[in-house]
């Protein structure tokens, strides 16, 4: 906490840049190192192009050499832009990786080391049209990994069994649209709405559901959300046009435990640390990624970031991955910016 700016600045040569042809949005790190080259991890990287005809990318870094490696037959072409990208749990045990995709539908592919992309299914739980309500995010589940929740703008959430191919719930989650979801534990999942709640549910009590946290102002959406994965007593949640990041303790709903609030303009993404119950970053339109340790009390004068990073432009996504724990990765315009921390 006593750390000066300048000492808490991530110097340039701790970072790794990927200039893309697109602007980017969507972004995943695998959880699992190439099976090629046991040093390199997989990135995939999704455009943003207001129009039907977008693409993912798959890259590999290297940590060690400090680069990044495009392979021509690993893009493929999406319809719109992917609203949110993940590689399988470590969990899985198989010969490839497998990445979900979210837009339109859900759709799996099928990385085939440096070679090939595959298709693998295009899920789509509209029983009466070809159509369905676009999908705003999904989460992996880590510890049943053949299961996949995903989140509409038709209010709805849902399970998938992805082996089946088929929906096992389907839930009328929020009153609004549902911006995001993840998982806690196996059977538990929480999402965030614009109608401006978080609400925890439990597939084992598919009836009732626990509202954790509401906006404070009535009515303004939340956009985000992070279930800490090494304390599940934590979450975190973001508000639109909002430049805090709001700290929730399950077990004390309705009031949050902490507010970080030194970003100067709204914050847009938000990931907790793979590797600590107590560390998160956060980023947004101000350019800047903080690192943030969560202290056991806060102070009177509120959180001050242990670290920042700043951009050329607003950061719109970062991923923090427990494959690389040592790295975050940002999307900013046409890049992807990888930095060691």
């Amino acid at each position: 906490m006593e750390n000066s700016t300048q000492d808490s600045l991530l110097r340039l040569e701790n970072t790794v840049t990927y200039e893309s042809p697109y602007p980017l949005y969507a972004m995943a790190i695998s959880s699992t190192p190439s099976r090629t080259n046991q040093y390199h991890q997989r990135i995939a990287l999704g455009s943003f192009i207001e129009d039907y005809n977008n693409r993912i990318d798959i890259l590999s870094f290297d940590p060690e050499t400090l680069s990044i490696k495009t392979h021509q037959n690993l893009s493929l072409e999406h319809p719109y832009p992917p609203t949110k990208l993940m590689f399988s749990p470590s969990s899985v045990k198989k010969s490839n990786d497998l990445l979900a995709s979210s837009g339109d539908y859900l759709c799996l592919w099928e990385v085939r080391d440096s070679a090939s992309v595959k298709p693998v299914s295009v899920l789509n739980n509209s029983k009466t049209s070809e159509f369905c309500a676009p999908l705003t995010s999904f989460d992996w589940n880590d510890i049943e990994p053949k299961r996949i929740v995903t989140c509409s703008i038709d209010t709805t959430c849902a399970v998938w069994d992805i082996e089946k191919g088929a929906v096992e719930t389907q839930l009328i989650a929020h009153d609004n649209e549902v911006y995001d979801i993840a998982w806690g534990e196996a059977r538990v999942f929480a999402s965030v709405s614009a109608d401006g709640s978080v609400r925890r549910f439990d597939l084992r009590d598919k009836e009732h559901s626990t509202i954790i946290y509401e906006s404070p102002r009535p009515d303004t959406p939340l956009l985000r959300l992070a279930w800490n994965k090494q304390d599940l007593r934590y979450m975190a949640t973001i508000l639109m046009d909002s430049n805090k990041v709001v700290i929730l303790d399950i077990r004390y709903p309705t009031i949050p435990v902490a507010a970080l609030e030194r970003h100067r303009s709204s914050v847009n993404a938000i990931a907790w640390a793979p590797q600590s119950c107590r560390h998160i970053c956060s980023a947004g339109d101000d350019s800047q990624a903080l690192i943030w340790e969560l202290p056991t009390l806060a102070g009177p004068n509120g959180i001050d970031p242990i670290s920042m990073f700043s951009a050329a432009s607003e950061i719109n996504q970062l991923q923090w991955s427990a494959a690389l724990p040592d790295w975050i990765a940002i999307a900013f315009s046409n890049k992807m910016q990888l930095l060691k921390v």
